[in-house]
């Protein structure tokens, strides 16, 4: 196990009716809140009335920017960042999901610098000060709630580009899985697909080959990422299927569970942050297709890592590394299947002819990350592999496939 040091500040509140908790939390930071929220749900189902009356009760004055999109667009971070600093807000509070804590995130960056927004995710300006930020969560998946990345999308150039700092650690976070709970299924299995995809860029590309205590980690909340959400999905209102959900995706990506593994990289999110920064695509739908893709595509290389997974997830007991490996992809694609995920580029809407489009635009997010074994060739090489459909004898794969968008 390399060194490490393991810091999170954020504060979770979880539980029933932790939501009322949100207007007391934020006002400790600052007495002029900016919300920040999406486009219509958070008003349908009666979450904003709940926010928005306990942040008033608390003595917050509110400014509201609402309309972040499922995939978070600069655009829209810029405007919010002017309401904030017109607004003078001392605390920006997110109601939502993780596009929504990420646009939060990005204003709360922007707020007191000059230069772009931008030039964070470039890697052409460090950050040095952020205002406080508190969080309700409705989404359960990206873990934005409780670590220090945000991830938006540059129309203008189209560049889907990811960056982290300490400074960006939500103050208090509300964990609410009653919150969750109208969260439609696509949505409910993207969020699972997309922190199974957290944790697998930390379980298959670890430097370090000797960590048992996280590798048991992981792979138990992979297990329960796939559990929760057949249980949500079985029964929307399942209260302790949703906090599972919720709490694995958020200890997916708080810090924990990549302690002591030494360098790590996210070839698999590079890639999908091109495919949904060039065609729009939800984030977990992009990462269903991409992991199985990568897997594919690494399965020679990594047979032993997978098919050490494999026998702890689903119990394969073959002696030949490379038959378990296989195995545990088909698997894993069944469990895909059996949550009506996309498989392919093609159940995507993608066409196989995009695919040097894809891998070309992975060049700036791959410098910036320092991926420099990710080029456009390899990308290329691992598109392919996301073009055919699962082996018939894999198994019977359930589902109609969806198109996205």
């Amino acid at each position: 196990m390399h060194n490490f040091v393991f810091h999170n500040p954020t504060k979770i509140l979880f539980g029933q009716g932790t939501v009322e908790a949100i207007g007391p939390e934020t006002r400790a930071w600052g007495r002029r809140a900016l919300l920040v929220y999406g486009r219509s749900s958070l008003k349908r189902h009666g979450l904003y009335q709940r926010i928005l009356a306990s942040l008033q009760a608390a003595g917050l004055e509110v400014a509201e920017h609402g309309d972040v999109r499922a995939n978070p667009v600069l655009t829209h971070a810029r405007q919010g960042i002017d309401k904030a600093r017109a607004w003078q807000a001392e605390v920006i509070v997110a109601a939502g999901g993780g596009s929504v804590i990420d646009t939060a995130k990005a204003i709360a960056a922007g707020v007191s610098v000059e230069h772009d927004v931008w030039k964070f995710f470039t890697g052409k300006k460090s950050l040095k000060a952020a205002l406080p930020v508190t969080t309700v969560l409705t989404l359960a998946g990206s873990g934005s709630e409780m670590n220090s990345g945000m991830v938006l999308t540059n129309e203008g150039t189209g560049e889907k580009f990811g960056f982290g700092h300490r400074l960006l650690h939500p103050k208090t976070s509300i964990l609410d899985p009653q919150a969750t709970c109208t969260v439609p299924p696509d949505q409910t299995a993207f969020g699972a697909i997309d922190a199974i995809s957290h944790l697998l860029e930390f379980y298959l590309t670890a430097a370090d080959p000797d960590t048992p205590v996280q590798d048991r980690l992981m792979e138990g909340l992979i297990e329960n990422s796939m559990v929760a959400c057949d249980r949500c999905l079985r029964d929307p209102l399942d209260y302790h299927g949703r906090a599972n959900l919720m709490w694995t995706t958020c200890l997916a990506l708080n810090g924990l569970t990549a302690a002591g593994l030494g360098r790590v990289g996210f070839p698999m999110h590079l890639i999908e942050h091109s495919l949904s920064a060039l065609y729009d695509v939800p984030h977990g739908a992009g990462m269903a297709v991409v992991v199985l893709g990568w897997l594919r595509a690494q399965q020679t290389v990594l047979a032993q890592r997978i098919a050490g997974l494999g026998r702890r997830l689903f119990g394969l007991d073959e002696p030949d590394p490379q038959l378990v490996a296989a195995r545990t992809i088909a698997r894993f694609a069944q469990w895909l299947a059996s949550v009506n995920a996309p498989l392919t580029l093609g159940d995507l809407g993608i066409p196989a002819a995009d695919i040097p489009r894809i891998a070309d635009n992975t060049r700036g997010l791959a410098r910036v990350w320092r991926l420099a074994d990710s080029t456009p060739e390899r990308v290329a090489a691992i598109l392919r592999h996301c073009l055919a459909r699962p082996d018939a004898d894999n198994g019977n794969l359930p589902g109609e496939w969806r198109h996205y968008p």
